[in-house]
């Protein structure tokens, strides 16, 4: 049978991407990388600046991750970091191009004088969040990056501790990935700085070889052949392109040659991003995905060669799409990554989003912002998505923090057979899907259809606990809870044994269960730019027996006509 086979390529799919994810190569665990006496070039800067952030910084007004220290005139990397990650955005210097942008000469002297305070430290302890491997690339990257504006009338004394500054870096991050003290993509981010210096410093032919084979094989690991990053999270993908970009253009200034990987990896990675991104430009909410900074993507988006049709399919990333007219519904459909990539996924399996043109209406909660860390094993729950719940517990069984070093934070267990097949039909398209994330627990598998008529007016789901292969559903009676969080911007409000939904531009929607009546609760959407703003989600609840369905939809109505009243003729 069609579902058979699916069930059984979604088990190689799996195993496929755990040894890919495993797959070792060697490298010489150190390499002299002595410090450079010119760089022959500087890579481009596209993400955006913004030159109000250079007046704030010569004003003493460090503000990174949601905290705003004032230094007084102090150095600020000798005051106490109030969280690491404050730490890490200041010892990565990526600020430094909102100073370039200010394009004044006493900003310029600034970048420097800062650059400056932090050359001149000495012997930061190895904890220190600067030290850490993906902080070092950072900072490896922005001082190429800014090189021009920090060289331009700089001294002699300075001009040879920012070159010995990058050659230290590139030790650094060489041993981290040979040590493999460098883990899941920050192995990536690693290789790319070490690829951008190679290729800027005038000693980097020296090392090019090694880097280009490191930067190769993480490149093939980590990107997949549907042009997903293997951790699922879409904003790797962008985070990474935003390195990869100004990589490439260098490599071609330098007359050198391109690794096929890295072409190849970027051809792949800029369809894979519009697939999953909704009519407003937003990326949707899963695995880590938090509020989309719309002029990065845009930056990167707008070195895609060819734009064709988004892609409606993604199987090794495990993503699929829907779309009619100004419709667009996008699903996860995919097993947890592996362990070493997992950290920042979510147990959403089966969950989705649904959009009209530039309205978000059914969305998952999100990743909070880094200021809200506390928040990320609630936003990582299966209750934070549009999916069902079984037992008020998630898909996937996470690490709690105090787990040990390498269970923390990492998908411990989750779905691990997932099946999708899609069905065209002359006036709609469905998906047809499970998963096998309750069968440890509860000995049943959550089978979800989704369809999307081509008139764009319908969205129609079925939602069944069926019995799974050899296994025994629990005795005890369970609850099951399916959950359509809603974007902030929709309003909804019982109308009968209905929901009705009103959009921000006064669009009216319907929705209608059967199986279960549909309740209008609280929710929270995480995954707002300005800080996490309360939302409505609609909940259907009911009894986990095998063979339990429910049906839903959610129509688009001209105008509805008013709930008769008791009593009215």
């Amino acid at each position: 049978m069609l579902r058979d086979r699916m069930r059984l390529a979604g088990v190689s799919a799996a195993r496929a991407l755990a040894r890919r994810a495993a797959a070792p190569y060697h490298l010489v665990k150190s390499m002299a990388i002595a410090p450079p006496e010119r760089l022959r070039v500087a890579p481009p800067e596209i993400r955006t600046t913004d030159s109000t952030v250079a007046d704030e910084i010569y004003a003493g007004y460090f503000s990174f991750e949601g905290k705003t220290v004032q230094t007084h005139g102090a150095s600020p990397f000798g005051l106490s970091a109030p969280t690491p990650g404050w730490r890490r955005a200041l010892a990565g210097f990526s600020w430094l191009r909102h100073l370039r942008a200010a394009d004044r000469a006493l900003a310029q002297a600034n970048a420097r004088a800062l650059v400056a305070d932090f050359l001149s430290l000495r012997g930061l302890p190895r904890r220190d969040p600067a030290m850490e491997p993906a902080v070092i690339a950072r900072r490896l990257l922005s001082f190429l990056t800014q090189s021009p504006v920090l060289l331009d009338g700089a001294d002699a004394e300075f001009y040879d501790a920012f070159m010995r500054s990058l050659a230290h870096s590139a030790r650094l991050l060489w041993r981290a990935l040979a040590s493999g003290e460098a883990r899941g993509a920050d192995r990536m981010f690693c290789a790319v700085a070490l690829a951008q210096y190679a290729v800027c410093a005038d000693n980097g032919r020296k090392i090019g070889p090694q880097v280009t084979h490191a930067l190769s094989a993480e490149l093939d690991r980590q990107i997949l052949s549907d042009g997903g990053h293997i951790s699922r999270n879409p904003q790797v993908a962008v985070d990474l392109l935003l390195d990869l970009l100004p990589l490439r253009q260098v490599i071609a200034a330098r007359g050198l040659q391109t690794p096929e990987s890295m072409l190849r990896s970027i051809d792949r990675m800029m369809p894979t991003l519009r697939m999953l991104q909704h009519g407003d430009g937003s990326l949707a909410l899963f695995n880590g995905m938090g509020a989309t900074a719309l002029d990065r993507l845009a930056n990167v988006l707008a070195y895609e060669d060819s734009r064709g049709a988004a892609p409606a399919n993604a199987p090794y990333s495990g993503y699929q799409r829907l779309e009619a007219r100004d419709a667009l519904v996008i699903v996860d459909a995919g097993s947890p990554p592996p362990p070493e990539f997992s950290r920042g996924a979510h147990a959403g399996c089966l969950s989705f989003e649904f959009s009209l043109g530039f309205e978000r209406v059914v969305v998952n909660c999100g990743a909070p912002a880094p200021q809200h860390e506390d928040a990320r094993e609630l936003a990582r729950a299966t209750a934070a998505h549009s999916t069902l719940v079984l037992g008020d517990m998630s898909s996937a069984r996470i690490g709690p923090r105090g787990a040990g070093r390498w269970a923390a934070g990492r998908i411990l267990d989750g779905p691990r057979v997932v099946s999708v097949e899609r069905r065209q039909l002359e006036d709609e398209t469905t998906l047809v899907m499970s998963h096998d994330g309750y069968r440890r627990d509860f000995g049943l598998v959550h089978a979800r259809e989704l369809t999307l008529t081509h008139d764009a007016t319908n969205v129609a789901g079925r939602d069944r606990l069926l019995v799974a292969e050899n296994a025994t559903p629990r005795a005890a009676p369970t609850e099951f809870e399916i959950r359509f969080h809603l974007h902030p911007r929709v309003r909804a409000a019982p109308r009968g044994a209905d929901v009705e939904l009103t959009l921000a531009n006064g669009e009216t929607l319907l929705f209608e269960a059967v199986g279960a009546r549909p309740l209008v609760e609280e929710s929270i959407f995480f995954a707002n730019p300005g800080g996490a703003r309360r939302c409505a989600q609609i909940v259907l609840r009911g009894y986990a027996s095998p063979q339990a369905e429910v049906r839903w939809s959610i129509q688009r109505v001209e105008a509805l006509p008013p709930v008769p009243l008791a009593g009215d003729v």
